[in-house]
């Protein structure tokens, strides 16, 4: 599984805009069909897309395409047709508004009913509603193909009928968690949802800082100029590194003792857990080791 720290989401109606993400220092970009796209340009949003997508020749960065929800009338033909055209060239589909583990479920038949081309495809599942935070932990169990949790805050507001007021990080610490928790109970990636902010510089890096405090793995970006903030907080750094192979080593060569010191505190079985954690984030982000 690669690493998400700042997916960018894309206009999937632009292909000038999408040629130009692919050319940014971001792990994914999203193609959005969804909710940056007006109805009545879903159907030239999908052709654009799909188009983009069969001429893609680089891996990387990864692609993902936030179809719409299979409820409406175009759901099922985003995943149809963009899929059957372009599969190899997809990394994953961004499920919108997931509310019960069904959800899930049925994307994950249509894929299967599509044959080779859809076999690499993975699922994220957007958590955007009342219903969904209910049933995190069922929506998280749902798929093998399912590789991360998105946390939605502006359809979770409108859900919960929160006003723009109530923005601050601490405000949405229980669906933070809550969204974490069964993330990582699953072998999940846990992101988080978009600052729409794009000016405000401070507030982004707050709420960026928070959100690798809590644990998560990255947070979605709306504007290039988001980027750089965000990969640098969920990037480690290499004292960071350091210091997390100085641990591994402390501990490799503890001769059998559970508990030892180390930079004047005592570590265990736990700080190894958490050492291997800051390396495999460094690997997921394509850095060197950093030998301690």
């Amino acid at each position: 599984m690669h690493a998400r720290r700042s997916p960018l989401s894309v206009p999937g109606s632009s292909e000038r805009m999408l040629e130009k993400a692919v050319g940014l220092e971001v792990d994914e970009v999203v193609a959005d069909l969804e909710d940056a796209v007006a109805p009545e340009a879903k159907e030239a949003a999908r052709e654009v897309v799909a188009s983009f997508l069969e001429q893609r020749v680089s891996p990387a960065p990864a692609i993902a395409v936030r179809v719409n929800t299979l409820g409406g009338p175009w759901g099922e033909r985003d995943i149809v047709e963009v899929v059957s055209r372009a599969g190899p060239r997809i990394g994953s589909l961004v499920l919108p508004k997931v509310e019960r583990a069904e959800d899930i479920s049925v994307v994950d038949r249509l894929l299967e009913k599509l044959g080779s081309g859809a076999e690499g495809v993975a699922i994220q599942a957007l958590i955007e509603t009342a219903a969904g935070l209910l049933r995190v932990g069922e929506i998280a169990a749902a798929s093998t193909r399912l590789e991360a949790l998105i946390l939605g805050y502006a359809d979770l507001a409108a859900s919960l009928g929160r006003t723009p007021a109530a923005s601050a990080p601490e405000s949405w610490l229980y669906a933070q968690e809550t969204v974490l928790i069964a993330a990582r109970s699953y072998g999940l990636q846990a992101i988080d949802g978009p600052y729409l902010e794009i000016r405000d510089e401070a507030g982004l890096r707050r709420r960026v800082a928070h959100a690798r405090a809590l644990g998560f793995d990255g947070k979605w970006a709306v504007h290039p100029e988001q980027l750089a903030i965000i990969n640098l907080e969920f990037t480690p750094q290499p004292e960071e590194l350091s210091r997390a192979h100085a641990i591994l080593e402390t501990l490799r060569t503890a001769e059998g003792r559970g508990a030892v010191e180390f930079e004047g505190a005592m570590i265990d079985e736990a700080s190894r857990k958490q050492a291997l954690e800051m390396v495999a984030r460094a690997r997921a982000a394509g850095l060197e080791e950093v030998s301690g």
